[in-house]
């Protein structure tokens, strides 16, 4: 109990330190207007319509090109660790199992879109995040809370959206980058994008290529490799009507350590889409979305090749009517998932037909959220979700938000269908939730903060034998506090979040979630120079449901640094020192009880051609 109080103090500590930044920050705001659009940016995750971070009355993290580039990661989860309300566990370094947790939720009750695209496996209902290259995306955007009446099933705790660059007017840009550095890696990637006359394009390609780390003490390195490309082609008409296109594959082979063999996975993610939008009315507009995801896995280990591929068809019929400051957005969505796999599952398809409305009111200086969506699915049934935000301006710089909203996750076909370790008597999870928050937004920083809890009721949970069962009831609860500035040459983020997560049956912390994070970052501009760093402090946590809090896993710091040099027009080297103080740290374990460990301290130097 006293590290506990100790850490716990020293995160509020830190915050408080922070303080003087944010008085500094408001006291030269009158020449920092245009830091205003990076930190209260325009979302579109959280209402399906454009709303800035403020107006959105959600708890919404932007994490945009500039950071993308400053931070040059070697995976998605490495920017999104730490931020507010996000944990990540993976079972080692570079392409390894990664979960992505929100809220205390696990990483199969949130969603992952590409432009809008749902990405995850059908089997498992979780996304493969180790195997989306960073350099394939110039913008994240991170709704923490329920969005189950807008996106359905496994919006319970939170949504992630990655966006694919779209070219800008002017004449075509190129970008290529080649960088390498410890474990032998090799990092190559190349872009062109640009728009005429209405159209807009743009191309990418990249490779990532290491001989990595080992995932237990003593073991043999696990390589990783990952070749991606993303097309996306749009053209806007005369009239305003638009059509476009967007293809993103990335495939590739992954090392891994299987009950103490080497083993390896052969992996494929793919989205593709085609729309078309148009104005059918000065105050209708129409979207229509035809898509297609795919996670393959082909695993090769002592036991032989086992084959998982998914696939999840998608159309949406989309339309928002402009009443004044009023919109309406309603629509239907048909999805599709099938399973090809050497594993014969009891069935291997099913069909779920949706339809969903929500209004966005404005009464200034109140505003109301509300949504409803109806979903009717194939294996599990009819759910129903909702969701009810207030806002209230309390001032031209400060809102105070209150919102309740359910959601739920459906059982996935490994949990009713694989042979030997399903469970056809799994009930559907549902969960309530409450929160309540205040932003405070000004011309050069913000602050906000956020309380709530979530109520889930028959919880999903893998037991010793590997049958899932419903934990009867679970709560979270969490506070949140963020804020970010842009300070003449410096820009600061940092977030604070305590989390709760507790099997109410036992009184046992959920496993793998840390309760108590901190992220810290910091970048200054100097002339041709730049230079920066992030510090990731988590406390402990304990892995597997099935052994209560007897399994832990402690806390860590990570300490990352990065620098560069802007050497000639449109030519820049970077420097990036990942885990600079060779922290030894695990946020999983084996089966036997070892730990997962992830890679000690790695430098990675890289050049970049382009703006």
């Amino acid at each position: 109990m006293k590290n506990r109080i100790t850490a716990t103090s020293g995160l509020a500590a830190f915050g408080l330190a922070a303080l003087p930044l944010a008085v500094q920050a408001q006291s030269n705001s009158a020449n920092q207007e245009s830091a205003t659009v990076e930190l209260n940016p325009m979302v579109v995750t959280a209402t399906l319509a454009p709303r800035t971070a403020d107006q959105s009355l959600s708890s919404v993290t932007v994490i945009d090109e500039a950071a993308f580039r400053r931070q040059d990661p070697a995976s998605i989860t490495d920017v999104l660790r730490g931020q507010p309300g996000v944990d990540v566990s993976t079972n080692g370094s570079y392409g390894k199992q990664s979960s992505v947790f929100i809220r205390g939720t696990n990483s199969n009750q949130n969603v992952l879109l590409i432009d809008g695209i749902r990405l995850r496996s059908a089997t498992t209902g979780a996304a493969s995040w180790e195997f989306l290259d960073p350099r394939m995306f110039e913008r994240a955007e991170i709704v923490r809370g329920p969005r189950g009446s807008l996106y359905g099933a496994d919006a319970v705790g939170g949504v992630v959206q990655l966006f694919t660059p779209e070219g800008k007017e002017g004449e075509p840009t190129p970008r290529i980058s080649v960088g390498g550095g410890s474990f032998e890696t090799q990092r190559y990637s190349a872009s062109l994008s640009g728009a005429e006359g209405g159209t807009r394009y743009h191309f990418a390609a990249s490779r990532f290529d290491t001989e990595g780390v080992p995932v237990r003490r003593g073991g043999d390195d696990k390589g990783y490799d990952n070749t991606s490309g993303v097309v996306r082609l749009s053209h806007t008409f005369d009239g305003g009507a638009e059509m476009g296109m967007l293809a993103l594959r990335g495939r590739g082979t992954t090392e891994f350590d299987s009950f103490g063999a080497p083993a390896e996975d052969d992996f494929v993610q793919q989205v593709a889409a085609v729309y078309a939008e148009t104005p059918v009315t000065e105050t209708w507009s129409s979207r229509v979305t035809l898509s297609e995801a795919r996670d393959e896995r082909d695993t090769f280990d002592s036991y032989g090749i086992s084959v998982f591929d998914t696939q999840t068809q998608t159309a949406r019929w989309e339309n928002t009517l402009s009443f004044s400051v009023h919109e309406l957005v309603a629509g239907v969505e048909h999805t599709e998932d099938s399973v090809s796999s050497t594993t014969q599952y009891e069935e291997d398809s099913r069909d779920n037909t949706a339809v969903f409305a929500q209004g966005l009111l404005d009464f200034s200086p109140l505003s109301l959220q509300a949504s409803l969506r109806h979903d009717d699915n194939e294996a599990y049934g009819e759910e129903l979700t909702g969701s009810l935000a207030l806002g209230y301006a309390l001032d031209d710089h400060h809102i105070a938000r209150a919102s309740y909203g359910t959601a739920f996750r459906a059982p996935t076909f490994n949990d009713l269908y694989y042979p030997g370790f399903a469970n056809p008597d799994l009930e559907a999870e549902t969960s309530d939730t409450v929160e309540i928050g205040v932003r405070g937004q000004y011309a050069n920083w913000f602050w906000d903060t956020a309380l709530y809890q979530t109520d889930i009721d028959n919880l999903i949970s893998a037991q010793i034998n590997d049958v899932p069962t419903n934990i009867p009831t679970s709560r979270i609860r969490g506070i949140e506090i963020s804020g970010g500035a842009e300070i003449n040459d410096w820009t600061l983020a940092t977030a604070l979040t305590w989390t709760d997560p507790e099997d109410r049956s036992t009184g046992n912390q959920l496993a793998r979630r840390a309760s108590q994070s901190l992220r810290f970052d910091i970048d200054r501009e100097l002339g041709d120079w730049s230079l920066g760093g992030s510090w990731i402090v988590q406390d402990h946590r304990y892995e597997y449901d099935f052994l209560g809090n007897s399994s832990r896993l402690g806390g860590y710091g990570l300490l990352n640094l990065r620098a560069g040099w802007q050497f000639a027009p449109m030519w820049t080297a970077r420097l990036t020192v990942e885990n600079a103080l060779d922290k030894e740290y695990a946020t999983a374990k084996f089966f036997d009880g070892d730990d997962y460990i992830n890679a000690g301290r790695a430098a990675f130097v890289s050049v970049h051609f382009g703006p």
